[in-house]
């Protein structure tokens, strides 16, 4: 077996710089397409919050008010739990990226909003505009061991129930 060697002839300076550069522009229009591509939120820090952010498997307490594009309210409300998984993509990500007691407004495009499909006073294809209030998070775990605590508290207020602290013993069987 025998190997040719092809002579090949040696690169300016010169044209190393021009592929460099390139080779950067190619990326720099990549990475533009890319971007471009890619539906975003539209998020600004009204007031600052303070704090860690939530977490996708949080529940938040906000205070909001969404308009569409033409200035009309379709939704508000002073103070609505939510479980940040649960509501629609870029309201999930504009949550998660807020701080207790911050105030901010967002815009959602339709890819991240209802999309193609009316909802309610909300058409198709409709950019959402919120202002919103983190008021308050917590943790999935601590929000269930709440409920737990006030379901006990009704049923201690109704009289009880057999073995709750607090209910009468239940009459012995003969």
């Amino acid at each position: 077996m025998s190997v040719t060697a092809v002579p090949l002839r040696p690169v300016s300076k010169g044209g190393l710089w021009l592929l460099w550069i390139g080779l950067a522009v190619l990326l720099a229009v990549g990475t533009a397409f890319a971007f471009s591509a890619t539906p975003r939120i539209g998020f600004e820090v009204v007031k600052a919050g303070t704090g860690p952010s939530p977490t996708i498997s949080d529940v938040v307490l906000v205070k909001y008010e969404g308009k569409l594009d033409d200035g009309t309210v379709f939704d508000s409300n002073e103070q609505a739990p939510m479980q940040v998984a649960q509501v629609v993509p870029g309201f999930s990500e504009a949550l998660t990226r807020m701080q207790k007691g911050g105030k901010y407004k967002i815009s959602i495009p339709p890819a991240l909003g209802y999309g193609d499909r009316a909802v309610g006073p909300i058409p198709a294809n409709s950019t959402l505009h919120f202002d919103v209030e983190l008021i308050d998070f917590r943790t999935e775990a601590e929000v269930r061991a709440m409920q737990q605590m006030m379901q006990q508290q009704q049923m201690m207020q109704q009289g009880g129930a057999p073995g709750v602290p607090g209910a009468p013993a239940p009459a012995p069987q003969q």
